[in-house]
């Protein structure tokens, strides 16, 4: 009987290459930006390459420290160069050696994607279709997502059909 892998390790094999390509070790640094730099502060930069001197330092068993490049939005651009040495400590801390010397920004969207809003003008009987449609749904979230996923449909159908 085969064992149920995690699904870690199956994207590692499939983006690991990719990855590689950038110059990450492993895909385990976006699973870990996050913690490494702080909730409120991750949503808004993403690590995006590793680059490696070209050469090692003559006389050392250790690898030269790498520079992080970093896309992020250019409000945030300032607060993480204020946090940048922090950062650093962090990301080698994570690794357990000095892989990281500093970090360069490259202001750039992001991707924070907010919730479109759901338009005001929905027709309220179609609006009730909706709701009686998932009110039987017992997990809130379950519930609550299928009701803006309703919404969404009928707010962007076309007008005066039922379904």
């Amino acid at each position: 009987m085969a064992r149920v892998k995690p699904l870690a390790e199956l994207i590692e094999g499939c983006i690991g290459p990719a990855f590689a390509a950038q110059g990450f070790a492993s895909t385990d640094i976006l699973a870990a930006w996050p913690d490494i730099v702080g909730e409120r502060l991750s949503r808004y930069c993403r690590p995006s390459k590793l680059e490696w001197p070209c050469r090692r330092r003559q006389g050392t068993e250790a690898p030269d420290s790498g520079t992080l490049v970093v896309r992020v939005e250019g409000v945030f651009a300032i607060e993480l160069q204020h946090l940048a040495p922090v950062v650093i400590q962090r990301i080698n801390a994570h690794y357990g050696w000095a892989c990281v010397g500093r970090i360069v920004m490259q202001q750039d969207r992001i991707g924070t994607r907010s919730r479109p809003a759901i338009p005001e003008s929905i027709d309220p009987v179609r609006r009730g279709e909706v709701a009686q449609a998932v009110a039987r749904i017992e997990h809130d979230g379950l519930r609550d997502a299928l009701d803006r996923l309703g919404l969404a449909v009928v707010a962007t159908g076309p007008k005066g059909s039922s379904r």
